[in-house]
């Protein structure tokens, strides 16, 4: 069992399971009751996304410098009672049922699901 770390509106892959989207906003133009047809999500959770004004600072990012304190704000914020939990409930769950976690970023390594990555891990979480 595991959870795979997706971009949001790409093919599923076999057994991947509930598909979460970690994104602050749905899908624009699509309609709800065709977000997990078309591959985007099955539930929207957008607790595990940055806040609307993070979100703005980790966008604008356009040096290793702005990343990180991105990567500094984000990690302060997953840290808050609630999304620790959450993550701590998800590394949990990683152990005995297949799911996903999203956004919609094409490059993982510029995008907060690249942190989620490392915090999940830090709790012991089966990642594929």
């Amino acid at each position: 069992m595991s959870i795979r770390i997706v971009q949001l509106g790409t093919a599923r892959a076999a057994g991947e399971g509930l598909r979460i989207g970690t994104v602050r906003r749905p899908p624009r133009g699509v309609p709800k009751a065709e977000f997990a047809s078309r591959d985007y999500y099955d539930v929207w959770f957008p607790n595990l996304s940055p806040s609307a004004d993070l979100l703005a600072q980790g966008k604008a990012a356009s040096t290793s410098v702005e990343w990180k304190k991105f990567e500094r704000s984000f990690r302060a914020e997953m840290q808050e009672a609630d999304a620790s939990k959450v993550l701590d409930l998800l590394a949990a769950m990683s152990k005995t049922t297949n799911f996903s976690v999203g956004c919609y970023c094409e490059d993982e390594s510029h995008c907060h699901r690249s942190i989620l990555r490392q915090l999940l891990d830090e709790r012991g979480a089966d990642i594929i």
